[in-house]
């Protein structure tokens, strides 16, 4: 049985679309409240009994949320272009190569 594991988190920060048309809202810098849900899917650790610690998605994440907390995401390597799904692209990958699941 694969149990799903959600943690939520929130960051405030600035950005910019600048692939979008100088008329669009969005293409000039503007801030937002982002939420963070972080979702991990797997099977329970039979000794454990759990699917990952919550400590360890929360030192994972730090360092993570820390380079777009109250940032602009544009200056963020990897994110020049920061739309949402990209920075959810961004998140998820960096965060899959220190976890332990």
């Amino acid at each position: 049985m694969k149990y799903e594991l959600k943690q939520h988190f929130q960051i405030e920060s600035a950005r910019f679309l600048p692939n979008l048309p100088k008329t669009h809202p969005c293409s000039q810098v503007h801030g937002h409240s982002f939420k963070i849900i972080l979702t991990l899917v797997g099977d329970l650790d039979p000794q454990l009994g759990w699917v990952v610690d919550y400590h360890e998605i929360t030192e994972v994440m730090k360092p993570l949320l820390s380079e777009l907390d109250h940032k602009t995401l544009n200056n963020v390597v990897g994110l020049e272009n920061p739309t949402s799904e990209l920075l959810a692209k961004w998140i998820f990958e960096r965060a899959e190569k220190k976890l332990s699941l």
